[in-house]
């Protein structure tokens, strides 16, 4: 696929697939070098397990056998909502890339590492009784058949989306763990975090190869993936809700992205100090230095909301369980700024 850019100054249609290929090959490579084999069943506590009503005669689930805070329900349920529709990812990267060569063998090698992930998340809810796994099998149901649709069109950008979601899926995956209370989850989610961590560093070595072909049209492409990055869940059944719960909970919210997403990748593709870029790539870089201010005033002022947000909800939250009649939040506890 060739994207029509300038090559720092000179006009001209990069065929991406052409010149990255010899870069996915060696990155293939030091992948399989890295990566330690490992397996999904011997992080599920099975021992926890026990039937469930319907054909087998079990018993059905209460939200008292959950173990977990509301806000790492929510988190893990978002987290295996995102990995679930791997079908549509792998359909979305096939369409853009290539599945024969280099590119054919990453892709393949992705996907299955990543079909791994769904089942692991899954198989410790269930176990644990964590969530309701009738509502969290029909969020299934409603997420894979809208599917996933990519805005990132060609190779170029859909590398530098690809590169921003594996890092921002990774915090997720590590803060879930973190925060669930769970040391078996969170030995679970750290594995799972482990893997995105890999993916994220080959696409960003693909995205440092492209920034030294043509660094104007990598820095393009660099620029809107950050500014305007959402998450592949972003359609999933009761996404507002559960990122809510998630981002009040301290999880994963606009602070993380910031601190742990845009920052560091930022910085370590080195795009603001990059010369000779061109008056693109000048223009990129200056966007971007602006975006990351309004990125921090933002980050800031959510946290100081956080905290009246979190202080609103839990009295609300201790009036309602004593039978008491709460008064209507006020304005400044709503989240005015």
């Amino acid at each position: 696929m060739a994207d029509d850019h300038d090559m720092s100054g000179r006009p001209g249609r990069i065929d991406w697939l052409v010149e990255l290929e010899p870069v996915v090959a060696r990155l293939v490579d030091r992948h399989l070098g890295t990566v330690r084999e490992w397996f999904p069943h011997q992080y599920i506590p099975w021992s926890r397990g026990a039937d469930f009503e319907g054909p087998v005669g079990g018993t059905g689930w209460h939200t008292s056998q959950s173990k977990l805070s509301t806000a790492a329900r929510s988190s893990l349920v978002l987290n295996l909502l995102t990995e679930d529709n791997l079908p549509s990812y792998h359909y979305a990267f096939a369409t853009t890339v290539s599945r024969d060569g280099a590119w054919g063998e990453w892709l393949n090698r992705w996907t299955a590492e990543e079909d791994r992930h769904a089942a692991a998340i899954r198989g410790y809810l269930h176990t644990s009784r964590a969530v309701d796994p009738v509502e969290l099998e029909r969020a299934r149901m409603r997420q894979l058949s809208a599917g996933f649709t990519s805005t990132h069109e060609g190779v170029l950008h859909g590398l530098a989306y690809v590169t921003v979601q594996e890092l921002a899926t990774r915090v997720a995956h590590r803060n879930a763990g973190r925060h669930s209370g769970d040391p078996v989850c969170e030995r679970l989610m750290t594995r799972i975090a482990a893997d995105e961590n890999l993916h994220m560093v080959f696409y960003r070595e693909l995205l440092r190869a492209a920034l030294e072909i043509a660094p104007g049209p990598a820095l393009a492409a660099i620029l809107q993936a950050v500014r305007d990055f959402r998450m592949p869940s972003y359609a999933a059944p009761d996404f507002a809700r559960l990122a809510m719960d998630v981002a009040l909970g301290g999880i994963y919210h606009v602070g993380h992205f910031h601190d742990e997403v845009a920052v560091p990748l930022l910085r370590s593709l080195g795009v603001l100090d990059l010369s000779a870029v061109g008056a693109l790539g000048r223009r990129c870089q200056e966007d971007l230095g602006r975006f990351l201010e309004l990125l921090r005033a933002e980050a800031r002022s959510f946290e100081e909301r956080r905290a009246r947000l979190v202080e609103g909800r839990a009295r609300w939250e201790t009036l309602c369980a004593g039978g008491g009649r709460p008064a209507a939040p006020s304005r400044g506890t709503a989240g005015g700024s």
